[in-house]
């Protein structure tokens, strides 16, 4: 299947260019032609493209406004959604918050999650988001015991992601323990498999072609388990929960006597595969061992900032050697402009000094596709999967901004895109909010009152 879009401005090789020709197809980039760098015969014609002098082969689409890649978010718990508006009607911490998210975890099957899921990830594809990592923990049935089918909950989420039009990454979570040697309890019942090895069993029976591994911390892992779940992530994704709490460092030191970093790394777990989910509360030596083995780090600053984490060292990670990746996790927003705006805000607050990254370093945070093991995305380039999302620059809050990256990360929000193709289809245009806010509701309706 072929097609083809006129890009009145695109983000093409690290810069904004005018009336970008792109062909696709069978969901690859073909073609990539600036309208500086394009044969005169190349040019698009009223009913078609002509090509050297051919008759058009399709139609051509033109797509007005700004057209980035697709944007990658590299942490989501899809069943946190339903906790957005609720968690925050009242003070508390993190650990009140996490006591209202084991309440719905609590409730949730195979059913109610796919319909949940669903419905969150057409508001991510809505938003521009093209690739999801999903940190998906909740195995089994709510006292513990597995689904006839062992993935059934897993099952749903990539069947959700398929209907959503989203392409998923399904990071299966090894949970074991409620902290540092304490049994499961409560909601905590349906995450754990017993141990890793059975845990790195039932993963691999999962039907989906891309499926990473996870280590829910170093709190639910303990250590003697850590290298079960690195040798089962060989040749994947392997993502970690990393201090994102000063208690989980407090406890972790109490018990083991170093960092949760520390931990990590004499485990084995880090890596260039391997991604650093919030890594708040380092220390040096911590910064130096995730930049040294080029490990990434996944800062997800709305939920950071909503469950009052804090604010992790990203540009010292960056320095370090480390890459920087970006996820909505809790999806207290789910907005990656918001996302890679946020990791300069939040670092000027913490230092009190602008200008730490630049827009074209926040666009490569936002599109970082290989950590979540798709390498073949994020950019538009022959060869690319064929994946547009399309900010509209002349909206009340991107209207007279230049119409160029800093617009996009400066300026726009989820509600500026247009128009997002994945794969070279066509998955959502502004016209689609109101009946994706509608499926929401409804979901949402049927888990909480």
């Amino acid at each position: 299947m072929s097609s083809a879009y006129l890009l009145e401005r695109a983000w093409v090789d690290g810069a904004v260019l005018d009336d970008v020709l792109v062909e696709i197809e069978d969901g690859r980039f073909v073609g990539v032609s600036p309208a500086d760098r394009r044969n005169p015969h190349d040019t698009p014609s009223g009913d078609g493209v002509s090509r050297g002098g051919r008759r058009p082969t399709g139609e051509t689409r033109r797509l007005p406004g700004l057209t980035l890649p697709g944007l990658a978010n590299c942490h989501s718990h899809a069943f946190h959604r339903a906790l957005r508006g609720r968690t925050q009607r009242e003070r508390g911490t993190f650990w009140t918050w996490r006591e209202q998210m084991y309440g719905v975890a609590g409730r949730l099957d195979p059913d109610s999650y796919f319909a949940l899921a669903r419905a969150t990830y057409r508001e991510m594809v809505a938003a521009g988001i093209t690739s999801v990592g999903e940190f998906h923990y909740l195995h089994h049935q709510p006292d513990g015991t597995p689904y006839a089918d062992p993935n059934a909950m897993g099952h749903a989420l990539v069947m959700a992601a398929q209907e959503a039009g989203i392409r998923i990454s399904l990071l299966d979570t090894c949970y074991l323990s409620s902290g540092f040697g304490r049994a499961p309890e409560g909601a905590q019942v349906r995450y754990t498999d017993g141990d890793a090895a059975r845990w790195a069993e039932r993963m691999a029976a999962i039907e989906h072609p891309h499926v990473g591994a996870a280590i829910h911390s170093v709190r639910a892992v303990p250590r003697e388990q850590l290298a079960t779940v690195v040798e089962a992530a060989q040749g994947r994704p392997l993502h970690v929960h990393l201090s994102e709490q000063v208690a989980e460092n407090d406890a972790c030191l109490a018990t083991y006597g170093v960092t949760p970093t520390q931990l990590l790394h004499d485990a084995g777990a880090l890596g260039p595969r391997t991604t650093a989910v919030h890594a708040t509360h380092l220390t040096g030596a911590d910064i130096t061992h995730l930049g040294t083995t080029r490990t990434r780090a996944c800062f997800c600053p709305t939920t950071e900032r909503d469950l009052g984490d804090g604010i992790g060292p990203g540009r010292a990670l960056e320095r370090a050697g480390a890459t920087i990746t970006l996820g909505s996790d809790s999806h207290a927003v789910i907005d990656l402009l918001e996302e890679m705006r946020a990791l300069e805000m939040d670092e000027r607050l913490a230092t009190q000094q602008r200008g730490h990254w630049t827009a074209a370093e926040l666009l490569a945070a936002g599109t970082a596709h290989e950590s979540i093991g798709f390498a073949d995305a994020g950019s538009i380039a022959v060869g690319q999967r064929a994946d547009l999302v399309t900010i509209d620059t002349t909206s009340t809050r991107t209207a007279g901004t230049g119409a160029d990256e800093a617009t996009a990360v400066f300026a726009a929000t989820a509600a500026d895109v247009t128009h997002v193709v994945v794969d070279g289809q066509v998955v959502a245009t502004r016209d689609d909010h109101e009946d994706i806010g509608r499926e929401l509701a409804a979901a949402i309706g049927r888990l909480l009152p």
